[in-house]
């Protein structure tokens, strides 16, 4: 959530990786209320993250769990050489993605 600037150095895109990361059984009200935006704004994100090959969803029981693609790279021309499993690990407090 952003502080008292206004502003964060992530994207809410980034935001839903991290929480994902830190926990990929998390239900999308869960990761709504961890990033401090709405439910449908989690679930659009989700959609692209999945529909981009960044985060493969499957559904175990009456949930989903998210799985992160470690291989995938940032778009931004800037990082396109570095992966989600390079990245994730620095903000997520997980040691490997792999």
């Amino acid at each position: 959530m952003a502080g008292d600037h206004g502003w964060t150095f992530l994207s809410n895109h980034g935001h839903v990786l991290v929480a994902i990361a830190r926990d990929p059984q998390a239900r999308v009200r869960d990761l709504a209320e961890r990033v401090g935006i709405t439910e449908r704004a989690v679930q659009q994100i989700i959609a692209e993250l999945v529909g981009q090959g960044f985060v493969v969803r499957t559904k175990a029981g009456r949930r989903n769990r998210y799985e992160i693609v470690a291989g995938a790279h940032l778009r931004h021309p800037l990082e396109a050489g570095v992966t989600l499993g390079q990245f994730l690990p620095l903000l997520s407090q997980q040691n490997d993605f792999s």
